[in-house]
């Protein structure tokens, strides 16, 4: 059945745009080049507002979804990075459940490339089609046939564009992939954002700004009692505070504290006598994979909820799914759930609210941890990186491990990998639970994914300077 899948999806293929690699070695500085190129082209179409949309002050039914999913309301990153990683969660669910075989030779490695991007197409025009029809933009009826189609198409070139641009990146015309690079550009500003924000909100106790630093410095100047604008500055509800700024960067601390722990396997090579290595084996195997499924996995069934409670709102299955209730209070007007299985996969405000509600904060944690357990345990059967995989890797470049013969070494791999790989995702689940409950900006899910992103890049920049043999080298 996974054979016949593959060959069914591969004319499909030869029509997709692709991004061909590079015939020769891209410098450090190219990749530099292209990198900050790919952003602009983000930052830019993150700003151009999509054409026929009627001005609309209601809710955003995706407030909490668009940090972690680098998209931006109203604009041509409407979508964001949704359909790619969705496209990549249906695909390892299909893979990870043997639904679809994905064999070892690059040419089944193509074709799954190839059908998850065909997905992601299909997806954006799904998504940008729901977006319109349930009234984000406007009343269908009132905007038009033609306008409608025109928003849709908007936003399936726009889908298209990053498509293309996270292939770029990853044939190695840039550093990381464009998902990452993305991802990590959002939270990063939204947390300078709410940190040194200077926009002024009413809040019924006077105006505030929005800023948790700001605010800081205009409390002790315009309140008489100083240790109460403190308490205020630090504690204050639903604006961002000092505490929360605290827990953000803790949070940060902790993450690149872990991103340390390893098993370095020894190996050797079997030609060459005296060439001793290590193999990394890192507690966060498979990276930030696992939370940006989970995150895509959440983000499709509040879409999904959101949708269904705009038209039969009151239906039992409907409110089972997710009751959803808009606030306006301390920064733009959001939707948030407040019943139904939508509530009780979304984190706990803070600790006040855990203790109100345990059977909530439970769930919430019980779900996070099993989650990205499996997700991080079925990636490395898909992406390559089993200890088959890895075994046949070092097989390749005829590196063996000392003290076991050449065929124990899948067996010694087994013992190291699937388990890093799980308690790996149970780790990232729990540090975005703990980061959720401090009340970190950003969300837990989202300092996660900025954190292990900026280490990644920052990993790859060592690597690239360690070949060139120095700075200068490196950058000139």
């Amino acid at each position: 059945m996974g054979v016949k899948f593959l060959e069914f999806v591969k004319p499909f293929c030869a029509v997709i745009p692709e991004v061909e690699k590079p015939q020769r070695r891209i410098q450090f500085r190219e990749k530099m080049l292209w990198t900050a190129i790919t952003l602009f082209i983000f930052l830019v179409c993150c700003q151009i507002p999509l054409f026929g949309i009627m001005s609309s002050e209601s809710a955003d039914p995706f407030y909490w979804m668009r940090v972690i999913m680098a998209s931006n309301r109203g604009t041509l990153m409407e979508l964001g990075i949704s359909p790619i990683v969705t496209s990549g969660l249906i695909m390892q669910l299909l893979a990870g459940a043997k639904i679809i075989e994905v064999g070892d030779s690059p040419r089944d490695r193509a074709l799954f490339s190839g059908a998850q991007k065909l997905f992601g197409m299909i997806i954006t025009i799904g998504q940008a089609i729901v977006y319109v029809m349930t009234g984000m933009y406007g009343v269908p009826s009132e905007m038009g046939m033609g306008v409608c189609l025109l928003i849709v198409i908007q936003l399936f070139i726009a889908g298209l564009i990053v498509l293309l641009l996270d292939e770029l990146l990853q044939k190695g015309y840039g550093l990381g992939s464009g998902i990452s690079l993305f991802i990590a550009t959002n939270i990063c500003e939204t947390i300078i954002w709410k940190a040194f924000s200077p926009t002024t909100i009413n809040t019924g106790r006077g105006t505030e700004f929005e800023g948790a630093v700001i605010a800081l410095f205009h409390l002790l100047a315009t309140r008489s009692d100083k240790l109460r604008a403190l308490r205020e500055a630090f504690y204050r509800q639903n604006l961002p505070n000092i505490m929360n700024l605290m827990a953000t960067v803790l949070v940060f601390g902790v993450v690149i504290y872990f991103q340390g722990f390893r098993v370095d396997l020894p190996i050797k090579s079997a030609r060459y006598r005296g060439d001793y290595r290590s193999y990394p084996i890192k507690l966060f195997y498979t990276s930030n994979i696992p939370i940006i499924l989970q995150s895509a996995l959440v983000s499709n069934l509040y879409i999904i909820s959101q949708m269904l409670s705009s038209r039969f709102g009151g239906n039992f299955f409907v409110n089972l799914l997710g009751v959803w209730g808009d606030a306006t209070a301390g920064g733009p007007a959001r939707s948030y759930p407040i019943g139904g299985l939508c509530y009780y996969l979304s984190p706990p405000e803070s600790f006040g609210t855990m203790v109100s509600d345990p059977i909530h904060a439970v769930l919430y944690i019980i779900f996070m941890l099993g989650s990205c357990a499996f997700f991080s345990k079925t990636w490395i059967e898909v992406s390559g990186s089993s200890a088959k995989d890895v075994a046949k890797q070092l097989k390749e470049q005829q590196m063996v491990m000392r003290g076991h013969r050449e065929n124990s070494m899948i067996h010694e791999l087994n013992r190291y990998i699937p388990t890093a790989a799980a308690c790996g995702g149970l780790c990232i689940g729990a540090l975005s639970v703990v980061a959720d409950f401090l009340g970190a900006i950003g969300s837990g899910t989202g300092i996660l994914l900025a954190v292990t992103i900026i280490y990644q890049y920052f990993e790859i920049f060592v690597k690239e300077q360690a070949e060139a043999g120095s700075m200068q080298a490196l950058l000139f």
